[in-house]
């Protein structure tokens, strides 16, 4: 609180107390064609929000200081920069050109410009990320690429956000897609233990931009690791020639949970009393909301300190940053962090030295999420505290019943740190005996420490309950090497440009991990794990006459997961491009771009968790875990042998396979003022690594990591800009996407059984239930229920289901899979406003087609829910007052409901104050505003389609001040 206090403070006494003088400057800006006046050009005063654009005649006049750098931007046309040195008019001439068309995009180990890109790929950069707190750098593109979904895992303090591209190609394996920060691929098994995410130790004002490498052409470089796309994040690293430049920035956050599950209130649960199986003795004088009681305000700061200078030859950026974000159970998360970055130009600039350098104490106070089911299963007649003042508990005599939820947030401590430094070295040299030749070397690593404690008191409804102690600490090593030679040059004979690059990488993965518990049973353990990745890689890329394009790509990967018959895999791509725009039959065209694209690609997956599934491994027993006895001591004490048990592994177990197909095309209208993409994929994976039930005495256990199964998905993605309004006093700018998606798994043993399915989803209601499956035929997140009956009125009959088979019984073989938690389209809607120097933007999130299992109702909306509980009596789900069920019904399809939403994830208004030699900014921010949704649950958005205890989303509140000088 003090922290979000002293930041407060901040933001309302930064505001300077007079304005400074400055120096107004006119001009006119024309095209250099035709001489004539262009309306509308931007005109913006480098590094800030403030300027202006031309109006119908070309003119502007703008406020100026002394050595400040003019901006002179159109679309369509070549920007200029034009230094301030007292002139009293500027007069412009621009020169019409593709310019956005060819911006520069990274495309793994090289880069190209969007006029000549053949995969799908997608660039977000820092004027379009969301804003506000956030703390999770994936939260910055949530709604902005078509094919890009982002789901955030909650409101907990440092939570992050689960990436989908494409919506995953595996089962068993990760999801994820492969990360590369700054040249450097990352962990994606997290890269560094007890974090909640594996980008936290990336501060998101450090970001310049990201790139989506979605289709298979694209990603195919990266080979055994890029089945669920690549996502490529720049750093900011400062310019060259550019003044010193302080920027600060703060942001105080207030962030509140925006529903809670629906119990019965205290009236609603003493009308149970009617109930003869209701002992209504049990009833205190309370009338307490327990969610309302673990549920607080958080609060949070964000500060961003940077300096940045750039000379002729040589640049550097330093920023600090400190975060402190408070969850609404008094979880707490806190990152201080230096993020450095300098780049030397030596030999004439063809030799470039780049250090980025990141290093990061993250600190995470867990609040203990289990009070999140007791709030929703605590007696509401109860008071809080009893006539001692103690925490009123169910008592001795109710050993399983729920402790009071503020006695499990109190007696509860658990911490970690993780310190993690990320760094990579750069060498980029244009070797001077050939013309176009360069070699590129990158030397990366991530290393993070943490240490951590957990204490959680007994249950103390239970007199035989044990405290828990648990440390851990562990360390995560990536190291990374790999280098490439690039050659480029036209070919004047056949008018064709040729880029061709080959190079070597290799990286290795070190894990150690300790972990101590003392409980009633002691239990400690440490374990490491190692594995490394081989690669060589190729790309050749042609332009033939600025029209015909063609690339190519092609990777050897060889991974120590595998033995040595099945460690080398083998990932090509193909595309083509034809840049219908430069034909002579478009000169006359209504299009200002036009480009169609189609690539073919192969990728795999690699990611089967942390041991080798592909050895014997022998697990050694730990503190008497499992002994056998062998004889007596002299006193007639038995001697315990502890033992070394087998594991299962699968010898033949080899890489997942993804085939992609993929066809897309890139337009603009009106000089591009209105551009847009529309992509269409097929991708089909093989050999799907999953861990699957075996028969008795096949292997050393029941269930097997094994290659297994395909599935295939498809898609439609649509990406559009506009550039609406664009004149001296206001601007307006738009983005809009849509994906359409399906996936299905096509096989899933080796018997090529159609009926054959593995059950998936775990829920609460008893051991071992799960409410989805896979089979072949389905998408991998459907739902596996009975068909609920109701009568005359619609209402569900308790217990009457659809005899789906007609043998005049309710069985197992009566459960049918129903609908499925992954959506069949979401969109992103983004607008972009500016009047003067005040600006607005949004961005609307949506998802359709989706279904959500409701756990907290299935679970606990009956009445046995309250009253056939050992020893105590709990509350019900307020669904119990519609259905009036009596037992739980939890395979019933009447708790699949439809989670159609849309969001109004982020809205943010600013103002710009300019001054002679500070700029000043202050900006109003809300996330997760509101949701309009039928969903009658928590809350629509959940990942894996089954709400039960999540901790709920929070609105926060952003007051932020930035100021530059």
């Amino acid at each position: 609180m003090k922290t979000f206090l002293n930041a407060l403070l901040i933001c309302l006494i930064m505001v300077p107390a007079t304005l400074l003088a400055q120096t107004t400057v006119t001009g006119t800006v024309t095209d250099k064609a035709d001489a004539m006046p262009l309306p509308g050009v931007n005109v913006i005063i480098k590094g800030t929000s403030r300027g202006t654009a031309t109006d119908f005649d070309g003119k502007f006049s703008l406020e100026v200081n002394q050595g400040e750098t003019i901006v002179i931007s159109y679309l369509g046309y070549t920007s200029q920069e034009i230094v301030y040195n007292g002139q009293s008019t500027i007069n412009v001439t621009l020169q019409e050109d593709a310019a956005q068309l060819d911006e520069i995009v990274l495309i793994g180990y090289g880069s190209t410009t969007k006029q000549d890109a053949t995969g799908s790929v997608d660039k977000v950069g820092d004027e379009d990320f969301n804003r506000g707190a956030i703390v999770a750098p994936q939260q910055l593109i949530a709604g902005k690429a078509a094919g890009v979904r982002i789901t955030s895992g909650g409101g907990a303090a440092g939570e992050g956000g689960e990436i989908r591209i494409r919506g995953g190609a595996s089962l068993s394996a990760t999801n994820d897609p492969l990360i590369v920060i700054d040249g450097l691929p990352i962990d994606q098994r997290g890269g560094a233990q007890g974090s909640r995410s594996a980008l936290n130790a990336i501060n998101p004002a450090d970001i310049e931009d990201f790139v989506v490498l979605k289709d298979a052409s694209a990603t195919a470089i990266y080979g055994s690791r890029a089945s669920n796309g690549v996502i490529l994040i720049t750093t900011k690293k400062g310019s060259a020639n550019q003044p010193f430049k302080v920027e600060y920035g703060v942001q105080a956050t207030t962030r509140k949970v925006t529903n809670t599950v629906d119990v019965l209130s205290a009236s609603e649960y003493r009308s149970l009393a009617s109930d003869p199986n209701f002992d209504s003795a049990t009833l205190g004088n309370a009338s307490t909301n327990w969610q309302d009681k673990i549920y607080t305000t958080g609060t949070g700061a964000i500060h961003n300190l940077t300096v940045s200078k750039g000379y002729e030859n040589f640049n550097f950026r330093v920023n600090f940053n400190h975060v402190s974000q408070e969850g609404p159970l008094d979880d707490l998360y806190e990152r201080t962090g230096f993020n450095t970055s300098f780049v030397q130009r030596l030999l004439d600039n063809d030799l470039k030295l780049t250090l980025v350098a990141k290093v990061v104490q993250d600190e995470f106070s867990y609040a203990n999420e289990g009070a999140i089911g007791a709030a929703i299963s605590f007696d509401p007649t109860q008071p809080v505290y009893d006539e001692n003042g103690n925490y009123t508990q169910y008592g001795s005599s109710a050993n399983l019943a729920p402790a009071n939820p503020l006695y499990l947030l109190d007696e509860y401590e658990s911490r970690q740190t993780i310190k993690r430094v990320i760094s990579n070295f750069n060498v980029d040299y244009k070797i001077p005996f050939l013309e176009g030749l360069r070699f590129n070397l990158n030397a990366g690593l991530d290393y993070a420490e943490n240490d951590g404690h957990l204490y959680s008191g007994p249950n103390p409804n239970n007199p035989d309950a044990f405290a828990t102690n648990e440390v851990s600490n562990g360390m995560n090593r990536n190291t990374s090497l790999d280098f490439y030679l690039n050659y480029t040059t036209d070919i004047e004979s056949i008018n064709t440009n040729v880029d061709i690059t080959a190079g070597h990488a290799f990286q290795e993965f070190f894990i150690r991990s300790f972990f101590d518990r003392t409980t009633n049973t002691n239990i400690s353990n440490t374990d490491i794990n190692r594995n490394a990745l081989e690669s060589y890689f190729a790309r050749a890329r042609f332009d033939i006459s600025d029209k015909y394009l063609i690339s190519a790509s092609f990777r050897r990967d060889g991974s120590s997961r595998f033995s040595e018959k099945n460690r080398i895999g083998y990932f090509p791509g193909v595309s083509l491009g034809w840049k219908l725009m430069n034909e002579s039959f478009m000169e006359n065209s209504f299009f200002s771009n036009l480009k169609l694209r189609a690539g073919w690609g192969v990728t795999g997956q690699q990611e089967i968790g942390p041991n080798y599934g592909y050895l014997g491994i022998y697990t050694p027993s730990r503190n008497n875990a499992a002994s056998i006895q062998f004889g007596t001591q002299p006193n007639g004490d038995p001697i315990f042998i502890e033992t070394l048990r087998p594991e299962g592994f699968d010898e033949e177990l080899k890489w997942e396979e993804t085939t992609q197909y993929n066809v897309g095309l890139d337009f603009g209208f009106f000089n591009n003022r209105l551009t847009g993409t529309i992509d269409a994929y097929y991708r089909d994976t093989k050999d799907l690594l999953s861990r699957v039930p075996v028969p008795a005495g096949a292997n050393l256990t029941d269930l097997l990591t094994t290659n297994v199964g395909e599935m295939t998905s498809r898609g439609l993605e649509i990406g559009l800009n506009g550039v609406i309004i664009q004149k001296e006093d206001f601007d307006w700018d738009t983005n809009f996407n849509v994906t359409f998606q399906e996936r299905e798994i096509t096989k899933l043993n080796l018997s090529d059984d159609a009926d054959y399915f593995i059950p998936t989803g775990g829920i609460s209601g008893g051991v071992g239930n799960t409410i989805q499956l896979w089979k072949p035929g389905y998408d991998p997140s459907t739902f596996f229920v009975f068909r609920q009956v109701y009568d005359n009125n619609g209402d569900p009959i308790e217990g009457a289901y659809v005899d789906v088979n007609g043998d005049n019984q309710i069985t197992e073989a009566d459960r049918q899979a129903y609908k499925k938690a992954t959506p069949d389209a979401f969109i992103g809607f983004t607008n972009n406003l500016r009047y003067k120097n005040l600006d607005l933007n949004f961005t609307f999130r949506g998802s359709f087609g989706n279904y959500v299992y409701n756990n907290s109702a299935s679970d606990r909306g009956n009445l046995n829910a309250v009253v056939n509980q050992p020893g105590y009596q709990a509350n019900a789900h307020a669904s119990y007052l519609d259905t009036g069920f009596t037992n739980q019904e939890l395979f019933s399809d009447l708790y699949i409901q439809r989670a159609d939403f849309v969001r109004l994830d982020n809205i943010s208004l600013g103002y710009t104050i300019p001054f002679e030699k500070i700029t000043l900014r202050t900006s109003l921010t809300a996330t997760n505003l509101f949701v309009i949704t039928e969903y009658d649950g928590l809350d629509p958005e959940i990942s894996n389609g089954i709400e039960n205890n999540f901790y709920p989303r929070t609105r926060d509140i952003v007051l932020g001040i930035n100021v530059s000088f």
